[in-house]
Formats: C-alpha cells, structure tokens, sequence
C-alpha cells in the first residue's frame, strides 16, 4: 500500500528534512515491487503550498526519493505512491493541490465511472488532472467542502459517506492538510492509520522518525510539541496510537486533537483482498508491517 506521513508543527513554522525513500539496500531485499512515486506537501512560513513529487519508473531513478529534501512550514505531507490506477506521471503522484488544501490517501476504490458521474454532478470533475482514484476522491471532498461552506470536518464526512455507500472500496485512508490544520481518517480497518500525540512532550532526546519508506527529522521539534500521523509507527515511543475505522481526527493550529466517528459501519460494498486483481493486491500489501503497536 501507498505510505502517508503528516506532521503538524503548530503555529509557528519549524525546519524538517525528509527522505521519502530511505536506505535502498533494505528496500530492494524487502520490498516486493519498488515504489511509483513520491511526493512531499507542506505549508510554509507564510501559509503558501508547495509540492515537491516525482514519479519513479525504475529504483534507478529514485535519485530526488532518497535525497533530502530540508523544508520550512507548518504542516507536512509527505507520500510513496504504489500505483493501483494511472501511469507513472507527475499528474497522478502525490499530493494532490485543490483549493489551497494539500491531500494524500492510500488504498484503492473501484467503480469510478460512478464516482466520475457524481463529480460531473457536483461540478468538480475539471479537478481531476490525472487518472488515479485518488484525485477523484479529493475532487468528491473538495466540492463537499464548498457546498458546506468551507466546513471541511463537514465536507470530509459528506464525501465519505456518499462513498462508502456509493462505490466498492478496499481502503480509503487520507491526510488533508491546510497551513493550520490537518485531517486524517482511517476507513475501514484494512489498513493501518496511527497517530503520535506529542503535543503536551517535555524535550525529546531526538526527532527521527524512520520506516523503511519515510524518514523524517527535525532539531527544532526536540524541545517543540507536535503531532504525526503515520501508515505505521515510526519509531518505539509508547505515545502511538492506532486510529479507529471510521474515525475522522482533526488537528487544530493549536494541536488540540479532535476525533469524531463519522462511519461506524463498513462500506456497503466491501472489497476483500481476494476481490482484488493481483497487480492491486500486489501495490496494497508490497511491504509488510515491521511494527505492533
């Protein structure tokens, strides 16, 4: 499956180096397939978004995966891309940019002639530039945002809701930021979503988080408080969590953690992982989970 990470700094912008693909030896004898893309979001000083994301053909040329790359802002989104739809493009690497919001999401949906009709509906199929289910998911969120008046906790759980009632769905877990806020949601339990409550830490000896596909550090966040939110825990500190299926969290500037559940019930039409093809099978599970929580 795709990796997410997101990390919110507060209000006041702090300095993070990330590497999106980390030691290449481990990933070539662990990894049974080499990622498609990777990507990096973040808000900076002054609340603007910027992306930086390559798509990968070949492990050959990962060159801008595993260099670092030192950002400055406020919030992080950072993604590796297994590609289930779409080519290797720019157009359908991760994050996705619509109304100054940043988005990530991993897992897989079918049925997207049905998710296409109800975008041209709502009037926000130009939103999608590539083919991923991904962008179109977004594209769903982001005209329910409008449509609630820029609520975003409220278009998030229109968007979803419609979805898992609507189209097959494996997994739909997402990360959306702005320059003040991040939401994640884990839905349904196919797939892991945890969070890092460090927003009332003292000083940490250190700020590295690693996994064998995202690796994130930052002198600044030692002694300052924050909040991650991640595909698997990133290192052994107890504080993990693990989100609940069907839990919307929302992150305010001030790092106070809001959580709603906003969809007890599974999908109405849940895929299984034997429903699925086996090059998707393949991008959902190309690296097994090396920690428990």
């Amino acid at each position: 499956m795709c990796r997410l990470f997101g990390l919110h700094a507060g209000t006041h912008a702090c300095t993070a180096t990330f590497w999106l693909l980390d030691a290449p030896d481990s990933l070539s004898e662990q990894s049974r397939r080499n990622p498609d893309g990777t990507g990096l979001g973040v808000f900076d000083a002054d609340g603007r978004p910027q992306l930086y994301k390559e798509p990968i053909a070949a492990w050959q040329d990962g060159d801008f995966a595993t260099e670092a790359h030192r950002t400055t802002g406020t919030t992080f989104v950072a993604h590796v891309r297994y590609a289930t739809t779409g080519a290797l493009d720019i157009r359908n690497t991760h994050p996705f940019l619509q109304d100054s919001r940043i988005f990530a999401h991993n897992g897989v949906l079918e049925g997207l002639d049905v998710l296409d009709a109800r975008l041209r509906e709502i009037g926000t199929d130009d939103l999608v530039l590539g083919q991923t289910d991904s962008e179109r998911v977004f594209a769903l969120i982001t005209g329910s945002i409008r449509a609630a008046g820029g609520d975003v906790s409220v278009g998030i759980t229109e968007a979803m809701t419609w979805l898992a009632a609507n189209v097959p769905i494996y997994a739909v877990n997402v990360l959306l930021s702005t320059a003040t806020d991040i939401w994640a949601l884990r839905y349904p339990a196919t797939h892991q979503l945890c969070l890092l409550d460090r927003s009332t830490a003292g000083s940490d000896p250190q700020f590295d988080l690693r996994t064998k596909r995202i690796h994130a550090q930052s002198d600044a966040l030692c002694d300052r408080p924050s909040v991650v939110l991640a595909t698997e825990p990133m290192n052994d500190d107890p504080r993990w969590r693990l989100l609940h299926p069907g839990e919307l969290v929302h992150i305010d500037g001030d790092l106070q953690i809001n959580r709603t559940m906003i969809l007890p019930d599974p999908p109405r039409h849940l895929l299984r992982r034997e429903d699925l093809s086996v090059p998707v099978e393949d991008a959902q599970h190309a690296l097994p989970n090396t920690r428990k929580l």
